[in-house]
């Protein structure tokens, strides 16, 4: 070893002093990496997996990891796709987000998303109505039916008018009549019977008490609607399923009629098992004003906090990718979610489309009616996951003939409220 070491210097030394030492090459940088994980269904996820290798064979200094794990375990991930009880989880206590308009300011990166409107779920937005999380799957409850069905019971299903709760209990009637053992179910019951057609009525949902707000959807109009689907359900015009069975009975032609999310549209398709066609949700004529506007709720991408300043310019190239016009039109056509820009929203109402976004078109007209009130617009203590949940176990009692309607909405108010 000394050897060598003493062979070297004299040639080191032996070399023309007129001579600079080469300088070394320069070396590469390495792309940032982000991680994201997500809570999205099969079809979306495979939706979700297209956008990212999109972005990675067009970004040479930052790529998009899709992994599969807890975030609640070890290290947060860069990037979370999240929804229900895991979102409420993830910004209780301590923040462990990076607010997105922080992060998009601060990367230089223009924000190129909708202002949130007053009927989207309020958790990705702060006090000043900036967003916190891009709210990647929005989408509000509106009536998908079987024209099939409506046809063997001899209805044209282009015709038959459905937008008051009579139109559709005459429908019902002639669907059983005609056999149908299944003619209407709701996916997600006190989502839609309680949260969005309160909304659609412009009922409020919430009261003050003292000096915050309470749950208060036990008034004239939800015990008036849950009593009538109490009735219909006697009647087997209404069949109530576990959580994601009544989608796919409708998917399988087992139901003629379904209120579920605008974004179950590409499921119903994508199957080809019926002929799937979406309406604007009934209402009451006999509420003035109605119909009103419903609420856009689903997940959310947040950013975690305690990233580095180059993780978050990466993921602010990443958000300006998913918000690119081409991306929003695939996005939408993938996933059956609402646009999140005027882009977006743009494509959706194009021709060129054809029916592709059919259900963007009407839950976008649905959402957008009429001007969002103080009554019709989103209210927090009401949509988080633990009060829909407390609603669909009361509700149960109601189809089970175990409860009236008002004492389960009173019970639904009384255990919503409680800490």
């Amino acid at each position: 070893m000394a050897g060598l070491f003493a062979l070297a210097a004299p040639l080191h030394a032996a070399a023309p002093a007129s001579k600079a030492p080469a300088k070394p090459a320069a070396k590469a940088t390495e792309p940032v990496q982000l991680e994201i994980v997500h809570q999205l269904p099969p079809a979306r996820a495979a939706a979700l997996k297209e956008l990212v290798e999109r972005f990675n064979a067009s970004s040479k200094d930052a790529k998009v990891e899709i992994v599969s794990r807890d975030w609640r375990v070890g290290t947060i991930p860069d990037l979370l796709i999240l929804d229900g009880a895991e979102e409420d989880a993830f910004v209780a206590g301590k923040p462990r987000y990076k607010p997105l308009h922080a992060m998009m300011r601060e990367a230089g990166v223009p924000l190129q998303a909708l202002r949130p409107p007053a009927m989207m779920t309020r958790t990705p937005v702060d006090t000043k109505g900036q967003l916190l999380a891009l709210p990647v799957g929005l989408s509000t409850p509106v009536l998908f039916l079987n024209k099939d069905a409506f046809r063997r019971a001899g209805m044209n299903p282009d015709a038959t008018p459905i937008a008051t709760w009579f139109d559709l209990q005459q429908a019902l009637g002639r669907l059983a009549d005609a056999g149908q053992s299944c003619p209407y179910t709701v996916a997600e019951p006190g989502r839609v019977m309680v949260e969005n057609l309160s909304a659609w009525h412009n009922e409020p949902v919430a009261a003050v008490r003292g000096k915050a707000l309470a749950p208060s959807f036990n008034g004239m109009f939800q015990v008036k609607h849950v009593a009538m689907m109490a009735s219909w359900h006697r009647a087997s015009y209404l069949r109530i399923f576990d959580r994601g069975e009544a989608e796919r009975r409708f998917a399988a032609g087992d139901c003629a009629v379904i209120a579920a999310s605008s974004a179950d549209w590409t499921d119903f398709r994508r199957q080809q098992t019926v002929d799937v066609g979406v309406s604007r949700l009934p209402y009451y004529d006999d509420f003035p004003g109605a119909p009103q506007n419903t609420l856009a709720d689903g997940p959310a991408l947040w950013a975690a906090a305690g990233k580095k300043p180059a993780t978050y310019k990466a993921a602010a190239r990443f958000v300006s990718f998913w918000l690119q016009p081409e991306n929003q039109v695939a996005w939408q056509r993938e996933t059956g979610y609402l646009p999140l820009n005027r882009a977006g929203l743009l494509a959706s109402q194009s021709d060129l489309l054809g029916d592709d976004l059919e259900n963007v078109r009407v839950a976008v007209a649905q959402l957008t009616n009429k001007p969002v009130t103080s009554d019709s617009s989103s209210q927090p203590v009401v949509e988080r996951e633990r009060v829909r949940r407390i609603l669909d176990e009361e509700l149960a009692f109601v189809w089970a003939d175990r409860k009236p309607a008002k004492e389960a909405l009173d019970t639904a108010v009384l255990r919503a409220g409680a800490n």
